[in-house]
């Protein structure tokens, strides 16, 4: 049997096939996801939906023929408002939208006041209620990925898995069952189950979480840990119910939770710092289009610095207003070389933060961010105590969505 997983990322959209027999990822093909929308605030953060469909149908013609199911996941926490026939009445609201970091009342913003995180679903949603921006006939809302299994099946009403409704926040993972009374929250499921088929017959399983998701197809056991370096950053293992702080628990099988400690930075602070480097070098008169080669070069020395980064440039969930920085400074590290060697220990100090498993745990590194950092590998050692291993492949969560519509297949069996 061979599944197809579709993964719908902030900034790209991929899709992986997979041979069920030994979970072999046959192909893997990934666009760009263009479907930015440019929004009237400055804290907006906002999305076409209809052109993620377009990018996402795009996909599944490249693999026509070649699979029997499909499995969707996507980007977790944002939303879009969908009406009673299933189709969208709104943008999606990503992760990265932070209009619920406003003030509210009380000194809270809207997030504080419900309790959650800024970019959850739940606290956009109540920003959107308070200021009056729910449109007109929304009947639910859910996430892009549950949208898009819902397109594919020509489904009139989401189905939302339990990994997916935690990540609107208002929801509780020890019931499985909403916090909230809000008549827009839809139905949830804890199985993996299909949702219905597509137009020409092949079953679409329900989406789960993009954090999980990419759990499942990058680990190879349960005792692992996977430190996933994008845009922002994650680390993720599996846990009964213990974590560390800043780290939360998320639903995972129903059995175990997943311990999720992200960082909202990111590998975008080793981003701004090549940003840095490369305006002072222009501004001197060079003209480049990219630093990375010169911090590679840099990065692959075996070096040690005192200078520390603080990489919360973009704050943390907990949070929004706090700041980064760098400390330690003497005349002797007023370099170049120890700024870049302290921004990614930095950046990998604050997962290890948030890490409360076991001593010296197997540990996975994905994403573009830790593959494409030469000095990554070595920090990952020197915190965990453990030399890390790459993911197996470079889609994980598309792999791991894979994964998931085999099992849907199995349970019908």
């Amino acid at each position: 049997m061979k599944t197809l997983g579709i993964d719908i990322g902030t900034t790209g959209i991929s899709a992986a096939l997979l041979e069920s027999e030994g979970r072999r990822i046959l192909r893997t093909l990934s666009l760009p996801n263009s479907s930015a929308v440019k929004g009237e605030k400055s804290f907006e953060s906002l999305q076409d939906s209809e052109k993620i469909y377009g990018t996402v149908k795009e996909l599944i013609g490249a693999f026509e023929g070649e699979f029997d199911a499909v499995g969707v996941t996507g980007q977790m926490h944002g939303i879009l408002y969908i009406g009673g026939s299933g189709e969208a009445l709104s943008p999606l609201y990503t992760w990265q939208d932070m209009r619920s970091a406003q003030p509210y009342e009380g000194g809270k913003t809207y997030a504080g006041a419900l309790g959650v995180y800024p970019g959850y679903g739940a606290a956009t949603h109540f920003y959107n209620k308070v200021n009056s921006l729910v449109p007109d006939g929304a009947r639910y809302i859910c996430t892009i990925g549950d949208h898009i299994a819902m397109r594919l099946c020509g489904a009139r009403e989401p189905l939302m898995h339990i990994t997916n409704a935690a990540s609107l926040g208002c929801f509780d993972i020890k019931t499985n069952k909403w916090s909230s009374s809000d008549p827009l929250l839809p139905r949830v499921t804890e199985k993996f189950e299909f949702i219905g088929k597509t137009d020409r017959g092949i079953p679409v399983s329900v989406c789960i979480g993009d954090n999980q998701a990419s759990f499942i197809g990058s680990v190879s056991d349960e005792n692992s840990v996977l430190i996933n370096i994008g845009t922002g950053s994650q680390i993720s293992y599996l846990t009964s119910g213990e974590t560390a702080p800043g780290a939360e628990l998320r639903p995972f099988d129903g059995k175990k939770y997943l311990a999720a400690g992200c960082a909202l930075c990111g590998g975008r602070a080793f981003a701004d710092f090549e940003k840095f480097c490369r305006e002072i070098a222009n501004t001197a008169g060079a003209q480049i289009d990219s630093f990375y080669p010169f911090l590679d070069k840099i990065l692959s020395e075996n070096y040690k610095t005192a200078l520390e980064a603080d990489c919360r440039f973009s704050g943390t969930r907990d949070d929004p207003g706090a700041s980064g920085g760098y400390t330690g400074l003497t005349e002797d590290n007023f370099t170049l070389r120890d700024f870049a060697f302290a921004t990614v220990k930095g950046m990998i100090s604050e997962l290890r933060s948030m890490y409360g498993g076991a001593p010296n745990p197997s540990i996975v590194i994905s994403g573009n961010g830790a593959r494409k950092n030469p000095a990554v590998a070595g920090f990952v050692k020197e915190l965990f105590g453990s030399l890390p291993t790459d993911a197996p492949h470079d889609e994980e969560a598309a792999a791991g969505a894979a994964v998931i519509a085999f099992l849907c297949a199995t349970a019908c069996n």
